[in-house]
This record gives C-alpha cells, structure tokens and sequence, in this order.
C-alpha cells in the first residue's frame, strides 16, 4: 500500500479506534504489565539498545527537564531524539529529532505509515496499547535515524511504564506528588516506590526533589541496585550558572527544573559516556548553556507559561486593545500551587486576570480548588475530550470552594468572551488540561 493522506488519515483512525489512549480514555488505557511492551521491542529488533539513553520521570518537569536535557545535547553536537507525552495537536509531537544546528522535525507521516504498514500483523497479534506502539515506533524511529543518544520521558509511573524497558546512561527523577493513585498508590512513598522503579543496576540516577516521606524510598532503591544518588537539592550552588529570564522556558516553577537540569549535567559529565561525548568539547560549558537557555525554540516545547499572544494597545483608529495571553499545561494540584504563586506574584503587572480553566474528569478537582488564585475572572469551559469534566459540575465543585464563574460550551467561546471583556492591560491566563491547551492552540492566535 501506497503512502497517500487519505491512507494516513485512515490508519491514524484506526489506532485510535483500536489501541485508544490514556488521552482519549483515561485509565482503562494504562497496563499493568510489560509483556507485550518487551514483545513487541523484540520483534522490532530491540531498536533501544541501539543508541545512548537518559530516562526522565516524575509527576511534574518531566517535559521541560527531559527537553532541556535533549537540546543540551543537540548544542553539544549530538543529533539527539526526544520522546515525550502526552502530545497536544498530533501524536508525532511525541517523537522528534533535535539537530545540531538547532532545529528540530518530529517522525514524518509517512514513517508513520511504512512502521504500521511493516509492522500492522505483529500489532494485530501482540495487541500492545496506544503507548506502547509509540512507545516502540519511537524507539525504532531514532535507530532509523541513527541518533547519537536519546531522552526518554516516562509516560505515567515508572516501574510499569512502557518506557521501562530500557537501560540508560542516567537516570532522573523530577518530583514526586499524589496523582493516579489508584496505580501508582495513595502515599508519597508509594508513588515514590512507582517511580524509582526506573532505578537500574549500576546507573546514576538524579533525584530533583525530595521530601522525607520519599527521600528513604529513593535512597533504598539505589542501595538495592547498587546506583550512585544524587539529590539536586543537596548541592548549594547549582552546577549551571542559568537565570530564568534568560531562558525561553518561562515560570517561576522551571527554577525548580533548572536545579534539577543542572544536577543531571554535571552527574552526565561524570559519566563514562559523558566524558566522552561531552566532556572533551573544548567549549562544552557554553553549548550545555545555550542550549538550555533555548530549549523550547529547539525542541518545540509549547505551553510552559507560553505567550500566545503579546498585549497590543489601542489602535488610532479606535480599535480596543488586546490582552496578553498566557498558556499553561498545568493540571494537578501539584502544578496549581506553583501557578498561583506565579498569578500572585504578577497580578499587579495588570489591572485583571481572567482565567480561563477546565479539567478532565479523572483529576482531583478538589486538590487542584485548594490551590486556584481567587482574585481572578473565571471563565469556565469544557475541553473537547470524552473524559472532560462537564462544565456545569465543575462549577458546582468549584462553588464549593468559593469559586464562581461564568459558565461556556466550549474553550473557543471562552477565550472569545474574554477578548470581548479584557483589554491590553489585562492578562487572559488558560490552564487545568492539555486538552484546554490543544484547543486553543488549534484557534491559532
């Protein structure tokens, strides 16, 4: 068969039809078990082992860590493959090449179509979920590409994640908070234990926060693999001399990712394959800093306190002003306290805030309440997902907490509504949901 649109567009139909995603349905997607992950990789001719690996987890920073991490490397001069999830317009975001010279593409619709096409009757009989064939379409894709070494983010968890199946050069843990605890568990040290199962034997593992319920967990793990530990919060001064603002990633909350990026640098250089690869550049200081300082540009992260849009004032003609537009992918309770601190901290760089928030249905909404800014305009919304959670209900648990807003469809109307009320010296702030996020982006401002 022919590579053609229409043929794409088919097969893409039929993966989400027949392997649906966490995305699209939530916890009946996740698998406890890597029997057909490790299955499937040995079909494809464990394409993992082909290249240099650096294993990302943790509840929050995983993505703005490991795509750091990825365009450090790139500067570095290693052409480096990114995987991370979940993706916000299309899955390819999932698996991307990260250049050298700066630039970055994700895997081409038509490798997409030649790996199922190749592929399609060891799926149909290994039946692997939505995860784990990107999961393994990734890993083959950056053996096909003939990458010098490759981030990998953990999807959810760690110990039973897809992605565990692999053994790195390092291996970093961002933080640890309570969410999907009816897999991962209802204690911090059982989410811990989760995720420090990506612990191997013998690899240096980073660890970027941790508190005294999970520290012990961590610690104990590494014993038992005999790994070197490294706390990131331990070392006083951070190994890399980075200031937020001169970064493109922007939020007061990458202070902590930068700690935890600077931590995993200088264990990386310590590394047999660090001093190798990247020790011995004579100028492998400033390209690490540089391309830290523009990750987002070079991996194609969105939605970390991303403006969508500057402020424009009044026009001569008389045409109102606009706000300024800020999006974040924030959706747990976890990411919420950082992201109230953050809409204090500027709420007086603007005459209003308006907060434009919807979730899905699966998280903790009355966590997430307990950390929503109050001095803000609500606008409330459903994104376009079958597990967002209904408008009106959000309200309801909301109103509880004493907060109020007015009530719409669909996100599109809820940004239209705060257009229509806010002026440029306003801020229009959007959060609560990837999907929120995919469907503004979608509105292409």
């Amino acid at each position: 068969m022919e590579f053609s649109e229409k043929e794409y567009e088919a097969l893409v139909n039929w993966l989400y039809s027949q392997f649906p995603s966490y995305q699209v349905v939530g916890d009946r997607a996740f698998k406890m078990e890597l029997g057909a992950m490790s299955e499937f990789n040995s079909h494809l001719g464990f394409p993992d082992r082909k290249y240099p690996k650096i294993h990302v987890a943790g509840t929050n920073g995983k993505g703005s860590t490991s795509s750091m991490l990825a365009s450090a490397l790139a500067a570095c001069g290693l052409k480096t493959g990114l995987y991370t999830s979940p993706h916000l317009t299309d899955f390819r975001e999932r698996m991307k090449i990260v250049e050298p010279g700066g630039e970055y593409r994700m895997i081409s619709k038509e490798e997409v179509f030649s790996f199922f096409h190749d592929n399609k009757d060891a799926i149909e009989r290994i039946r692997p979920s939505f995860f784990e064939i990107t999961t393994s379409m990734a890993f083959d894709f950056f053996a096909r590409e003939k990458v010098d070494a490759a981030v990998v983010e953990v999807g959810l968890g760690g110990r039973l994640d897809a992605t565990n199946i692999i053994t790195p050069v390092l291996s970093v843990i961002t933080n640890i908070s309570l969410e999907h605890c009816q897999y991962l568990g209802y204690t911090l040290a059982e989410v811990a234990g989760e995720k420090a199962g990506i612990i191997k034997a013998g690899v240096p593992v980073v660890i970027g926060e941790a508190l005294p319920e999970t520290r012990p967990v961590f610690e104990a793990k590494a014993a038992e693999k005999g790994s070197p530990i490294f706390f990131a919060e331990d070392d006083a001064t951070p190994f890399l001399p980075l200031k937020l603002e001169e970064m493109d990633l922007q939020g007061d909350y990458q202070n902590r990712n930068i700690r935890t990026l600077s931590e995993a640098v200088r264990v990386l250089l310590n590394t047999p394959w660090g001093r190798e690869h990247l020790a011995s550049l004579p100028d492998c200081w400033e390209r690490i800093l540089d391309g830290v300082r523009h990750a987002a540009l070079r991996t194609g992260l969105r939605a970390r306190w991303e403006t969508l849009r500057p402020a424009s004032e009044p026009a001569e003609t008389g045409e109102k002003g606009k706000a300024r537009i800020i999006a974040d992918t924030g959706h747990n309770a976890h990411a919420f306290r950082w992201i109230r601190e953050q809409i204090d901290k500027v709420g007086c760089d603007y005459e209003e805030i308006f907060f434009i928030f919807g979730v899905v249905a699966d998280k903790d909404i009355h966590a997430i309440s307990e950390f929503l800014p109050r001095d803000v305009h609500y606008l409330l919304t459903s994104p376009s997902s079958h597990r967002a959670l209904p408008t009106a209900e959000l309200a309801n648990i909301l109103s509880d907490y004493g907060i109020n807003g007015k009530l719409f469809s669909t996100p599109a109307e809820a940004l239209a509504e705060a257009d229509r009320q806010a002026g440029y010296k306003d801020l229009i702030f959007i959060a609560g949901s990837n999907y929120l996020i995919s469907d503004i982006l979608a509105l292409e401002l």
